[in-house]
């Protein structure tokens, strides 16, 4: 992934070269009138934008482009959304809003849990779609809390966080983290004696406009807790405030 944040990136290339879009967009739907309504309403605002139909190809095409933002349909044929998804993980760090059109809870956390940021429920507005893309795409990146020595990292125990760099390491190995729960995790260390509620969170990470389950924010919360070995009855890293919601722990 570029070092620039995507929002940033010149639209005109290097000089000679042809004009190029601000942020790659992958759009992922078997239906392939759905998808070009997609695709052109992302292009009209500037995306980059590149299609594909089914499951099996979304993966070589991710591989290709290397995209920004995945949007991603639930049900594709050749492998789900959620076994893309998982898939992605394992090479890409770009923001994914899976689309459903399962409106049950239990549909919308199963595909939380492999990796996704956002999730839209059929039907809804391309407006709303790009509205939920550019709050993903300027989230704050929190660099403003005292830190522990020059460079400007947050320890708390074995757990070192370079907000900047946005590295996480963990007994001095490397932790993968998506951006999402990267981003939870910047918010959360850069005011660690503050509880935060998941409004807040939301706020902070997913933007103010974000409307949906708040307890999107305990998926990603769970997801960064399994990823720093930390239980909850434990809760080493990141502690529930009973009533609140969470704040970030001293790492003993």
């Amino acid at each position: 992934m570029p070092d620039k944040d995507p929002l940033m990136r010149s639209a005109t290339g290097d000089a000679g070269s042809p004009a190029r879009a601000a942020v790659r967009a992958l759009v992922v739907e078997d239906e392939v009138e759905m998808a070009r309504v997609i695709g052109s309403y992302l292009e009209r605002e500037g995306f980059e934008v590149h299609l594909s139909h089914d499951g099996l190809d979304a993966v070589d095409r991710a591989r290709e482009v290397d995209p920004d933002i995945v949007v991603l349909d639930l049900g594709l044929p050749g492998q789900d959304g959620l076994e893309v998804c998982r898939q992605l993980r394992t090479f890409s760090d770009a923001y994914v809003v899976m689309l459903t059109a399962r409106s049950d809870e239990v549909d919308t956390l199963i595909g939380l849990s492999v990796g996704a940021d956002d999730y839209l429920t059929k039907p809804f507005s391309p407006r709303e779609l790009v509205a939920r893309l550019r709050a993903m795409l300027r989230r704050p990146r929190p660099i403003g809390a005292p830190a522990p020595d020059d460079a400007g990292f947050r320890a708390f125990g074995p757990l070192t966080i370079d907000p900047t760099g946005r590295d996480v390491w963990l007994d001095d190995e490397p932790v993968a983290l998506t951006r999402t729960e990267f981003d939870l995790l910047a918010v959360l260390s850069e005011r660690p004696r503050l509880a935060y509620s998941r409004r807040q969170l939301i706020d902070a990470v997913w933007g103010q406009t974000w409307v949906g389950d708040e307890h999107l924010v305990d998926v990603h919360i769970g997801h960064l807790r399994r990823k720093l070995a930390d239980e909850a009855n434990a809760s080493r890293f990141i502690r529930t405030v009973r009533g609140v919601g969470y704040r970030m722990g001293t790492g003993e």
